[in-house]
Parts: C-alpha cells; sequence; structure tokens
C-alpha cells in the first residue's frame, strides 16, 4: 500500500465542496480542513506508485476549485504502538 499527503489549495469561496468531492474520488481516503498556509489535507491509499500519479494528477486536479497541491509520499508509517515500543526501556 502506498500512502500519499496531498496539501491542497483551494478555492476559498468553495472548501466545503471541494473537500466533499475529494473525499468521493477513488484513492482518496481522508480529506482535512486545516489551519496555516493549507486549505486542505488529502490521504491518498493505493496499491501502485503509478497509481498516485491517476489519483492526483487525473482526479484530485480536476477538481474544480483546487488551485495547487503538494505530493508527499510516505515510506514508513509509525503508529503509536510503534513508537511505545521504540522509547520503551523494557519496564
Amino acid at each position: 500500500m502506498i500512502t500519499a499527503i496531498v496539501f491542497i489549495e483551494a478555492d476559498v469561496s468553495r472548501i466545503s465542496e471541494v473537500a466533499a468531492e475529494l473525499a468521493d474520488l477513488d484513492g482518496v481516503s481522508e480529506v482535512y480542513s486545516v489551519t496555516g498556509d493549507l486549505d486542505l489535507v488529502a490521504m491518498v491509499r493505493v496499491r501502485e506508485i503509478d497509481d498516485v500519479a491517476s489519483v492526483v494528477a487525473d482526479r484530485v486536479n480536476k477538481v474544480e476549485g483546487v488551485l495547487a497541491t503538494q505530493t508527499q509520499i510516505a515510506y514508513r508509517a509509525y503508529s503509536q504502538h510503534d513508537l511505545e515500543d521504540a522509547f520503551s526501556i523494557g519496564l
């Protein structure tokens, strides 16, 4: 499974509509509205690396109101459980 984090700048008058449309796309598992320089963050989860390009370039970027995207590929995941094991001293 490939996970990509997509930072999205959206038309401020359509943020809710853009988020809803993005959440309905195949390959997009979650969409978050966020504070700061970005408007939305979408989590893309696909089987193959080439599928990231299909989802982002062919679907996300074509949603009306998406102005710009930046995509980060996750190469390792850490859950809370993993972090606890990493810092455990065995007590």
